[in-house]
């Protein structure tokens, strides 16, 4: 049982090592994270976070820096495939969850939404576009989430042009999807994407 205990204490150990490392790196590359002080921000341990804009890969490897940056318990969606030996534990670790995008009956909203439900600190981030390619409708599902779950919704800005990473004020869902999401889609700007083309910004949309 002690071989084992320190076994576990060492693979926390470099979880934490490669968060460290990572968020170092990010630093290092001119990013600044605008982060809330201790206590400032408390609906943040428990929220969907609607990240954007999402127009590269890049989005992911920045994001989860400042995800975990922000120390609340983040988890992101990760298909499936990408659990298989050898990367299926470390990416439970680091905060992913695997989800069948390709079943339609794999319920990622319920998945979610009882995630939510086992109680504690635990935040989700989500990208809403669904895609990297210029789209004028935003997937619900993050919505449908956080009204399900009882949960607000905390925009998560990512702008390129000025390597700055900021959250705008939590949204409660009103029932009301449409009138949420323009809420939400307010501060996002096609000129803060990796590639400016690609995101359609709200007021553009007609």
């Amino acid at each position: 049982m002690g071989k084992f205990g320190w076994v576990a204490k060492k693979v926390v150990y470099l979880q934490v090592e490669m968060k460290r490392i990572w968020i170092a790196i990010v630093r290092l590359c001119g990013w600044k994270f605008e982060l809330p002080e201790d206590g400032e921000r408390p609906e943040l341990r428990r929220c969907v976070f609607a990240v954007a804009p999402h127009t590269s890969v890049s989005d992911f490897l920045v994001g989860a820096a400042y995800l975990w940056a922000l120390d609340v318990n983040g988890h992101i969606f990760i298909k499936k495939e990408f659990f298989r030996w050898p990367l299926g534990g470390l990416l439970r670790r680091l905060g992913a969850i695997p989800i069948d995008r390709g079943n339609r009956k794999g319920d990622m909203v319920g998945q979610a939404v009882r995630e939510f439900a086992r109680g504690g600190t635990f935040s989700l981030a989500i990208t809403p576009e669904g895609t990297r390619k210029p789209t004028r409708r935003w997937k619900r599902g993050f919505w449908e989430i956080a009204s399900q779950a009882g949960v607000p919704i905390v925009p998560a800005c990512i702008d390129f042009g000025h390597k700055r990473i900021w959250l705008e004020r939590a949204i409660v869902p009103t029932g009301d999807f449409e009138a949420d999401l323009r809420e939400v889609r307010r501060g996002f700007k096609a000129q803060m994407a990796r590639h400016p083309k690609q995101f359609v910004e709200l007021d553009n949309e007609q």
